[in-house]
C-alpha cells in the first residue's frame, strides 16, 4: 500500500479548516500549522528529507485537525510519520523517563509512598525543572503500592470463571500503577451483568513511546499487543479498554503510524463504554440504578475519544441514571496531551490551551468532572481543584449492584 493511500494527504483541498481547528496554532506562533506540517510539508518531504521541521516536535497530536478536515486526509497521521522517519533527534533522559510509563511505575511501586512524597517537594521539582526541563509547576500523578493486577489476582480472579461469557480486558498504564479504582470499577461492572474478565498479557500501548521518539520500543509493543489481542479474539473474547487514548493508539496508530497491521483484531478493540451500552442496547443485560444517588456531572470529551466518536455511548449511559444531572462542556482540548505537558517548553502552552475548558469548570461548578482520559484527568485536577472520574468509575457508583446483579444473573464480590 502507497503511502499516499495511508494518510491520503494528496486529497488536501488547502481550505485550511484544520487550522482553525488546531489548538497550538493560537498559542505557538513556532509551531507552522496542521495544514504546512501535515500534506503541505509531505509534498516536499517525499522529495528531499531536509524538508523536514523539527518544530513539528510542537503537534499535540490531539487528531483535530482530522475531525474538522472535510477531505478526510489524516494530518497528524502524517505529521506523527514524518516525525517517526525524519527526526534524527536521540530521546534524552526526560524523554525516556516520561516515555517508559511502564517501565518507571514497576521502578516506583515498591516505594511509592516515598516517591510521591519526594516529586511534590518543590526543592525536588526545582532540580527536575533545571536538570531535565520537567515543568516544576506540574503536579505528578500518584503511584500505588498494590497495582491493578494484584488487586484483580487475589479479590476478584477467583471467580471469573463461573460467568458464561467473559472479555479481556486492557487495562493500562495508569490502571496499573496510578488508578486502580478504575480497573476494580470496570470488573464490578461486568461481574453484575453477568460477564466475567480476563487479564491480558498487554504491554503499554505506546502512546508515550511515540510522542517521545521511541518508535522502535513503541513498535515492539505494538507486535506484542496484536499477538496477545489474536489470541483473545480467537477464544471469541473482545479487547476492552478504560482509556480513550489507549483504545484510538491501537485500534488507528498502529496501522497509520507505526505501520504494525491490526486489521484481524481492530474491529474488536472497544473502549468500557461503548461495549456497556452495546450490550444494554441489544437487551442482553439491565442496568438497575441507585435512587439514592444524585450527582451534578461535567463530560469533557477527551480530543482522542471525539476522533472515536464514541463519546454518544457515554452520554447515554450517564443519562440513564435518574439522578445524574449532565452537562457536556464545550469542546476544547485540555492542553495536556499525554506527556507534552510536563515538559518544560511546552508548560506554558498546555495551560494556554486548557484555559477556556479549566474556565468553564469553574463557571459550572460540577460535583464531579466526568473523562475517558487520564492525562485529562491530571491536567484538569491540577489547573481546577475539581475532581475527574472516569465513566466506569461513576457508572459504579451510580449501580444499585445487588438489584442489577440479580437482573443479570451477576455476581459482584462484596
Amino acid at each position: 500500500m502507497s503511502e499516499n493511500s495511508i494518510n491520503h494527504f494528496e486529497q488536501c483541498i488547502k481550505c485550511t479548516v484544520c487550522t482553525a481547528y488546531c489548538p497550538v496554532l493560537g498559542v505557538n506562533p513556532a509551531f507552522p500549522g496542521p495544514k504546512q506540517a501535515g500534506p503541505d510539508g509531505e509534498r516536499l518531504r517525499l522529495k528531499d528529507k531536509f524538508y523536514y521541521d523539527p518544530s513539528l516536535k510542537y503537534c499535540l497530536n490531539c487528531k483535530r485537525c482530522e475531525v474538522s478536515c472535510p477531505s478526510g486526509v489524516k494530518i497528524a497521521d502524517i505529521i506523527q510519520s514524518a516525525r517517526r522517519r525524519f527526526n534524527d533527534d536521540t530521546p534524552d533522559l526526560r524523554d525516556r523517563v516520561l516515555a517508559n510509563t511502564d517501565f518507571m511505575g514497576k521502578m516506583a511501586r515498591p516505594f511509592a509512598p516515598l516517591v510521591n512524597k519526594v516529586v511534590s517537594l518543590r526543592p525536588v521539582k526545582k532540580v527536575m525543572d533545571v536538570m531535565m526541563d520537567i515543568e516544576q509547576e506540574r503536579t505528578f500523578p500518584k503511584y500505588r503500592s498494590k497495582g491493578f493486577d494484584a488487586i484483580f489476582r487475589s479479590d476478584f480472579a477467583p471467580y471469573q470463571n463461573r460467568f458464561p461469557r467473559h472479555v479481556a480486558f486492557f487495562r493500562g498504564c495508569s490502571t496499573e500503577f496510578q488508578h486502580p479504582e478504575t480497573g476494580i470499577a470496570f470488573v464490578r461492572l461486568m461481574n453484575a451483568v453477568g460477564i466475567g474478565v480476563r487479564l491480558l498479557d498487554e504491554k503499554c500501548c505506546g502512546v508515550a513511546l511515540m510522542a517521545n521518539g521511541l518508535w522502535h520500543h513503541a513498535e515492539k509493543n505494538a507486535r506484542h499487543n496484536v499477538k496477545v489481542f489474536s489470541e483473545a479474539v480467537a477464544g471469541g473474547l473482545p479487547v476492552v479498554a478504560v482509556s480513550s487514548t489507549c483504545a484510538f493508539t491501537m485500534r488507528d496508530e498502529y496501522p497509520g503510524v507505526l505501520e504494525v497491521d491490526n486489521a484481524s483484531v481492530r474491529e474488536s478493540i472497544t473502549l468500557a463504554e461503548k461495549f456497556l451500552f452495546e450490550q444494554v442496547d441489544s437487551g442482553r443485560v439491565k442496568l438497575v440504578f441507585r435512587k439514592d444517588y444524585a450527582s451534578r456531572i461535567a463530560y469533557h470529551i477527551p480530543c482522542h475519544m471525539e476522533k472515536l466518536g464514541w463519546s454518544i455511548f457515554t452520554k447515554e449511559l450517564l443519562q440513564m441514571a435518574p439522578s445524574i444531572s449532565l452537562k457536556v462542556l464545550d469542546s476544547n482540548c485540555c492542553g495536556m496531551a499525554g506527556t507534552y505537558g510536563f515538559k518544560k517548553e511546552n508548560y506554558p502552552y498546555s495551560q494556554a490551551i486548557g484555559r477556556p475548558l479549566f474556565e468553564q469548570i469553574k463557571s459550572l461548578s460540577p460535583d464531579v468532572v466526568c473523562c475517558e482520559c487520564e492525562t485529562c484527568k491530571w491536567q484538569i485536577e491540577a489547573s481546577t481543584g475539581y475532581t475527574v472520574l472516569n465513566p466506569v468509575v461513576i457508572l459504579a457508583e451510580a449501580l444499585d449492584i445487588e438489584a442489577t446483579c440479580a437482573a443479570n444473573g451477576g455476581f459482584v464480590k462484596a
